[in-house]
């Protein structure tokens, strides 16, 4: 009987830590090109658990961002708990002028929990260099 039991708890401790596995092996953290992500975006159109976030300052995202996006600035001083609030199921389209804010995300939002996030080499830069749309 007790070793029914030792076992009966090993199992669930193993069974946790699998699921604990599971739900890391399953984040997607992605660098993708300019084309990928435009490809990425027609094909969630219609999405509403898809989000594009531009996180460069408010006046960037004036002057010029891709359609739909949201705008968290990276420089304000709640940038982490802004990202924080947003839901971690759904999944992200992030980019800033060129990508080093970008590349400094990334690892925020892994540690926040986020499931899927991708990130556009090169930023909006190489986005409009491309010609895809920039709004203003």
């Amino acid at each position: 009987m007790r070793h029914a039991k030792l076992f009966l708890a090993l199992m669930v401790v193993a069974a946790a830590l699998l699921a604990g596995c599971s739900s890391q092996q399953s984040q997607v953290f992605k660098t993708i090109s300019p084309d990928e992500a435009y490809k990425l975006i027609q094909e969630n159109a219609n999405n509403p658990d898809f989000v594009i976030i531009d996180i460069r300052t408010p006046q960037e995202y004036k002057a010029g961002h891709i359609p739909k996006a949201i705008n968290i600035d990276y420089y304000s001083p709640t940038f982490k708990e802004e990202l924080n609030k947003l839901d971690k199921s759904k999944t992200y389209l992030i980019y800033c002028r060129t990508g080093h804010r970008t590349g400094n995300t990334m690892p925020i939002m892994k540690e926040l929990g986020f499931q899927k996030v991708y990130e556009i080499r090169g930023g909006i830069t190489a986005w409009a260099s491309k010609g895809y749309p920039v709004v203003k």
